[in-house]
């Protein structure tokens, strides 16, 4: 079996959907986008097959286990988030921290959503934790990363993760109630917090 994806044939009532692309990266586009709208008890083989518009059967070909699919699309989720997002390829200017973040989460809900669901359902299942815990490292890395680059002191830990939940907060806060134009006015204060921190906005 090949690694493209092929659209399974006519079916009566079967629903149709868009062509979202081709191979392993597409069903795991489709695994985020039903946990995204059910939470991950809605995540089966028959579910994502139906929202990619596969057979069932190159589902289980492509991943063997829920879990194997569970994990590969936290992973995937998480770094196609950390590409698409500014914090690893800002200016290191206080200025431009975090630009994009509201387009960001009106370009792609689901993702930011998939990952809220699963950050909460590893509450109630602790074996998601660890692989969670280590993917979520990269998120406050970056952002450790870009702190250091507009600030002069030393970035420590409490501080890169005081940042990052703030970014985080907001995204929840997006998702959830809209409000675009608020959520741009706190990222605002935080990137003149920021400038203070960095000495003003000449020394950006």
């Amino acid at each position: 079996m090949t690694d493209s994806v092929e659209p399974a044939g006519e079916r009566r009532g079967r629903k149709r959907v868009t062509n979202y692309g081709t191979g392993r990266a597409a069903l795991l586009d489709a695994a985020v986008r039903v946990v995204a709208r059910g939470g991950l008890r809605k995540l089966t083989y028959r579910a994502v097959a139906e929202e990619a518009g596969v057979t069932h059967g190159l589902v289980v070909h492509h991943f063997g286990s829920r879990d194997a699919l569970i994990e590969e699309a936290v992973t995937h989720a998480i770094r196609t988030s950390l590409s698409t997002s500014t914090l690893g390829v800002g200016t290191g200017k206080p200025a431009d921290f975090a630009g994009g973040l509201t387009q960001m989460v009106e370009s792609g809900p689901e993702l930011q959503a998939f990952q809220y669901e699963l950050l909460l359902e590893a509450r109630r299942r602790p074996e998601l934790l660890p692989h969670l815990r280590s993917l979520y490292e990269e998120y406050f890395e970056a952002t450790r990363r870009e702190l250091s680059r507009m600030l002069t002191a030393p970035v420590e830990r409490g501080m890169s993760r005081l940042v990052f939940a703030a970014l985080e907060g907001l995204v929840l806060h997006q998702l959830v109630f809209g409000e675009q134009e608020v959520i741009e006015e706190a990222l605002a204060e935080l990137r003149t917090l920021l400038e203070g921190l960095a000495g003003g906005p000449a020394a950006g």
